[in-house]
C-alpha cells in the first residue's frame, strides 16, 4: 500500500514540474508592446489597451468586441503561432 501512494506523490511532482516548466514560456505572462511603435504585441497587452481605450470613450463595445475578437479570438492575430 506504501508503494502505491508513493508513486502518487511522484507523478504529482513530475505533473508540477512540467507545469511549472511551462509557465515561463507563456506569452501572455506580461504586457508586451512593440518596440517601434509601442502597439500591443500579445493579448495581455491587447486587453488592456482595448478595456483603457472603451473606458476613455474612444471605442464603443462593439469596436473593443471586435477587436478583441479580431487579435485574441480562437485565431486572433496576437496569439504567438499566427504572428
Amino acid at each position: 500500500m506504501e508503494s502505491d501512494c508513493s508513486a502518487g506523490w511522484i507523478a504529482a511532482g513530475i505533473i508540477f514540474a512540467v507545469a511549472y516548466w511551462g509557465s515561463f514560456f507563456d506569452d501572455n505572462k506580461a504586457t508586451v508592446y512593440g518596440e517601434e511603435f509601442g502597439l500591443p504585441v500579445n493579448c495581455r497587452a491587447y486587453i488592456q489597451e482595448s478595456v483603457d481605450g472603451f473606458r476613455a470613450g474612444r471605442y464603443s463595445a462593439t469596436e473593443a468586441m471586435n477587436g478583441l475578437e479580431r487579435n485574441c479570438g480562437a485565431n486572433g492575430a496576437s496569439w504567438k503561432n499566427n504572428r
